[in-house]
């Protein structure tokens, strides 16, 4: 018997069960398209964070007091103002600063070429007689545009020279007030007037990093007026490192050095340094482990539908049982009546694996449209991400589960003696 032949008589079986081959079919749709729209929602979550990060920096390493025990990048755990259970009592209840001399440390450093320090608040803004709160960003604007990489949509950005000079985000400018805000505009900054030298383009996030459209940019000197921050105490410091390849290496001499001058330990440690490329590594260990769960729960599906396809293929042997008889009757061989079940089997897993891989493209598409897939500290959620690899990997893999599952029954099949089975009733 040619494999045409084999494959035309696997097609024809299919044809005259239709629905019991839809139900069997079933089983492995379902547990495909749920693999497929988990992992692609996986795939999109770290393809947004990464895009979103990258505009941060990957040479930016961000200086902040405190320390973060937990290795996240969310809460902070503050040594002056928390211990630990069996921490000395003598431990300072100050809460950490970062000060000049911390800035001057960092500079010292070889590998750094850039030194931006921030000073981090809120405030009342008052424009054209209407009341807002906003963030307000305090910078060094003799280093602020190489840290920062910020865009600007109109105007100019803080020269040395600016005291009482702001630079605002799209938000500020176009949505917190009724009338837009342009260049030469004065806001009142907790009473206290500044003018609108530029305006930023819309950065898409509100995850902070240097580019927040809800934020006003001004100088050090300025923003130590209208917030809470004492003169010469900063809320964080930016270094940006001269090659990004001596991030891990910068940071641990920056570690090293700041523990000297602070004069604490790593048991004590009242700072934390953070980079975006560490926190980009955080996000896709956490999002690969969880995608990893997900899909190996969706996966269970996938077993069911493989007892389904053995259970119609065991079906079908019996169904045959008189044909089998005949065929080998008239000469056919136990390899092929073997193959003619594995054809069968396999075509379930084939066209099983393309529609699952349809629909969960669908799916994960139809979540992302309609917002219900969304990442912490992101506007305007995410995308979900169906490669080709993803594609190809989902249809070869329902492949070999229908093929696998009608191992057993295709070689029952063909192990039939031809004289029991023309006397099978």
């Amino acid at each position: 018997m040619k494999l045409k032949d084999s494959f035309k008589l696997s097609v024809n079986s299919i044809m005259h069960r239709k629905l019991r081959s839809w139900l069997t079919l079933l089983g492995i749709i379902i547990g495909v398209a749920a693999v497929v729209s988990i992992i692609s929602i996986g795939e999109g979550a770290q393809a947004s964070v990464s895009e979103r990060l990258s505009g941060f920096g990957a040479d930016i390493l961000t200086i902040s007091p405190g320390f973060e025990r937990a290795g996240g990048f969310g809460g902070f755990f503050r040594e002056g103002t928390e211990r630990q259970p069996g921490a000395a009592s003598s431990i300072s209840t100050k809460e950490p600063e970062l000060t000049k001399t911390d800035a001057s440390m960092i500079r010292g450093n070889p590998n750094v070429g850039y030194v931006t320090e921030i000073v981090s608040g809120r405030g009342s803004v008052v424009f054209l007689a209407e009341k807002a709160n906003a963030s307000i960003r305090g910078v060094n604007p003799n280093t602020w545009q190489e840290t920062s990489n910020l865009d600007l949509a109109s105007g100019r950005y803080l020269s040395a020279s600016d005291s009482t000079a702001i630079v605002i985000g799209s938000r500020i400018a176009n949505g917190m007030f009724k009338q837009p805000v342009t260049l030469g505009r004065t806001l009142a900054i907790e009473e206290k007037p500044f003018v609108v030298v530029g305006i930023l383009k819309s950065s898409g996030t509100d995850a902070g990093f240097g580019q927040n459209d809800s934020t006003i940019f001004m100088s050090l000197e300025g923003a130590w007026q209208v917030t809470d921050i004492n003169k010469n105490i900063f809320s964080s410091i930016q270094a940006k490192v001269k090659d990004t390849g001596l991030i891990d290496k910068t940071t641990e001499e920056l570690t090293q050095t700041l523990l000297i001058s602070r004069r604490v330990t790593e048991r004590n440690k009242d700072f934390t340094i953070t980079s975006a490329q560490a926190i980009q590594e955080q996000v896709s260990s956490v999002t690969e482990t969880l995608t990893l769960f997900l899909a190996a729960i969706a996966a269970v599906s996938l077993i069911v539908g493989a007892v389904g396809v053995a259970n119609s293929m065991f079906t079908s042997v019996l169904e045959k049982t008189r044909e089998i008889g005949i065929l080998k009757a008239l000469g056919a061989t136990n390899k092929e009546v073997l193959l003619l079940f594995v054809i069968e089997s396999g075509l379930f897993g084939l066209v099983g694996g393309v529609i699952g891989v349809i629909i969960g493209t669908v799916i994960s598409i139809g979540m992302s449209g309609i917002g219900i897939i969304s990442v912490p500290m992101m506007r305007g959620g995410m995308t979900t991400l169906v490669t080709p690899q993803l594609v190809i990997i989902a249809v070869a893999l329902s492949t070999i589960i229908g093929i696998v599952s009608g191992l057993l029954p295709a070689r029952t099949a063909s192990k039939l003696k031809p004289v029991e089975a023309l006397r099978y009733e």
